[in-house]
């Protein structure tokens, strides 16, 4: 069955609708958003020496879709009875992919400033699959990496560093570029992949509040927007504050005139892009295209 949505009709709101979910006895969350649709659990049909999180595949409507075995990926044990059992069908970065779960509880409207990311003792071994935790009708709900996951089980859906060293040799550029990323892996990637092409003046914050709070302390120093920061590039799904807030605010701000902000993101879909551009930004760009970044980078900063 497809996901109503509909609850967030304004672009930049810092809002998202989060479906809950169990896997054993823990109640996690996805951004609406990534799915596609939410099924019925029909077992799979085995795929030989596949990963391990594998299930297996399934075709709804002649689509072959890989299914995750979510418990498996989480390290939890479950029962045998599969009758209340649900695929969660996702869409992002291009690719579409079934993750099976216990039970679907429903959609719920959140601030993205009751999202708290979590603390290194969880997410600071690079290993953590949590990307927030929020609180809903008393129960802790744990919002999980499904990007992580999947590049887990196939690395080629990562960033590629290989696309920049294709690109051969490149001059070097001293703009000043803001980066907000809450993954702090993909942050890591995104600053290697930048600073093989050349793009080696890179400013880090892990959400869009930490990077608005950054540019609004530089101003404060004067700074000169093209010399002191000269671009903005950051992802959609960030706790305290998401990428699309983050560019509202830039862009209906007088004294942020003339500094572009790109999305790069796994959640640039046709929907996604409709409310970027009614924002304001400059390029939207789907992980993992970072050649295709790069090349956008060189035309707003040539």
């Amino acid at each position: 069955m497809a996901v109503e949505t509909g609850i967030l009709l304004e672009s930049g709101t810092n809002e998202l609708e989060l479906l809950e979910f169990v896997v054993g006895d823990q109640h996690y969350g996805i951004n609406v958003a990534k799915i596609n649709e939410l099924c019925p659990y029909q077992q799979p049909i085995m795929v030989p020496n596949s990963h391990e999180y594998i299930e297996g595949i399934f075709m709804p409507r002649d689509r072959i879709i890989t299914v995750i075995d979510l418990a498996k990926a989480l390290g939890i044990h479950v029962s045998q009875d599969a009758s209340n059992d649900m695929y969660i069908i996702t869409n992002f970065n291009r690719l579409h992919t079934a993750f099976h779960v216990q039970k679907v509880l429903g959609i719920h409207r959140v601030s993205w400033k009751d999202i708290v990311k979590p603390d290194s003792t969880i997410s600071g071994s690079g290993k953590g699959v949590a990307t927030g935790i929020t609180k809903i009708n008393g129960k802790i709900i744990i919002v999980l990496d499904f990007e992580k996951i999947v590049t887990e089980v196939n690395p080629e859906t990562g960033l590629k560093l290989s696309e920049i060293e294709a690109m051969g040799e490149r001059s070097r550029h001293e703009c000043p570029i803001l980066l907000a990323e809450d993954s702090p892996l993909l942050l890591e990637m995104l600053k290697k992949c930048l600073s093989q092409a050349g793009y080696t003046n890179l400013i880090a914050t892990s959400n869009g509040l930490e990077a608005w709070n950054t540019l609004e302390r530089m101003m404060r120093d004067g700074a000169v927007i093209g010399k002191d920061v000269a671009l903005v590039i950051t992802d959609i799904e960030m706790p305290q504050m998401d990428g699309h807030h983050l560019a509202k605010r830039i862009k209906e701000d007088p004294k942020y005139d003339g500094l572009p902000v790109v999305i790069f993101s796994s959640l640039v879909n046709d929907e996604m892009k409709r409310k970027g551009e009614a924002l304001g930004v400059d390029a939207q760009l789907s992980k993992p295209e970072i050649g295709r970044l790069v090349h956008q980078l060189d035309l707003l900063l040539s």
